[in-house]
């Protein structure tokens, strides 16, 4: 092994460290809680295998807590539920997101650093507090409904909480950022000439986004609704707070079955089954586009 290579190798051994302590091993504990049944012991849940002092002689887990999964429809509507409200709210996300990035990207170099500033500014502030805003805002003695009311518009107050428009408002409020940054880093590296030739042929502005703007920067679109999309099927505070009491997200359902059914073991399940909705597409859509470039 030659030094370039030693160095290579010490470059990436650092986030392979990280990947395994913080990613793999969590992950295979949760792994092996799902395969375990439920307990009145602390942890509370038993182990999967038989042990004869430290090596262990028999398996003992099974899959009844995914057959539980499988059965109660309560937990499919959850998963339904969640992946609805973040694909809607990847779409909004999308629609309002992608010509913010395009002005951004046509703006000069002065003024794109202040429209940059203005996107990454809503980050420096706590996602919970900006959720709390918009219950200001939404409450019966909120700020809309008393403007409303004041400009003579209503007579009662509109019930904006616990509605699915609140769980949309607030997945767009916290998470529009992340679809914003990757479509403007796409537009931004567009090369123009394909433009300005579609418009010297004749082209409509319209047509021109159509057909080339639009395709080239799919990359962005792709990259920006899967950082919307991943942490809002597993959103929990969102729809606690915004939500009604009804409202059915994967993350709630979580915390229901740790803190109050304290049955790790099915809670478990539920994520295991929440990560493989979320990978098996991100490998598939890693696949195409690989075979696509190749």
């Amino acid at each position: 092994m030659g030094f370039g290579s030693l160095k290579r190798y010490l470059v990436i051994l650092p986030p392979f460290i990280w990947l395994g302590l913080f990613f793999l091993i969590p992950f295979f504990v949760v792994l092996q809680v799902s395969l375990s049944d439920p307990a009145l012991t602390r942890p509370p849940f038993t182990s999967i295998f038989n042990w004869n002092g430290w090596w262990p002689t028999e398996f003992t887990g099974d899959l009844e807590n995914y057959a539980f999964l499988w059965s109660d429809d309560l937990y499919w509507r959850s998963y339904l539920n969640s992946l609805k409200i973040a694909a809607i709210g990847s779409l909004v996300c999308l629609v309002i997101g992608y010509p913010i990035a395009y002005v951004i990207a046509r703006a000069n170099a002065r003024m794109r650093n202040t429209l940059l500033l203005l996107v990454i500014l809503p980050f420096w502030t706590s996602s919970l507090l900006r959720v709390y805003a918009l219950i200001g805002m939404y409450s019966p003695n909120g700020f809309i409904n008393s403007s409303l009311s004041w400009l003579g518009l209503i007579d009662e107050p509109l019930q904006l909480m616990q509605t699915d428009f609140a769980v949309y408002s607030g997945i767009v409020l916290t998470y529009l950022p992340l679809m914003i940054l990757p479509l403007y880093s796409t537009l931004e590296k567009l090369n123009t000439d394909y433009m300005e030739a579609a418009s010297d042929l004749g082209a409509s502005p319209l047509a021109t986004f159509w057909q080339i703007t639009l395709p080239l920067s799919m990359t962005g679109i792709v990259a920006g609704s899967l950082l919307v999309f991943i942490p809002s099927v597993g959103e929990f505070v969102i729809p606690a707070l915004l939500g009604g009491p009804d409202q059915l997200m994967i993350g709630k359902t979580l915390w229901t079955e740790f803190f109050n059914n304290r049955d790790w073991p099915v809670a478990s399940s539920v994520a295991m089954v929440m990560l493989a909705f979320l990978v098996i597409p991100m490998m598939f859509l890693r696949n195409t586009q690989g075979a696509r470039e190749a």
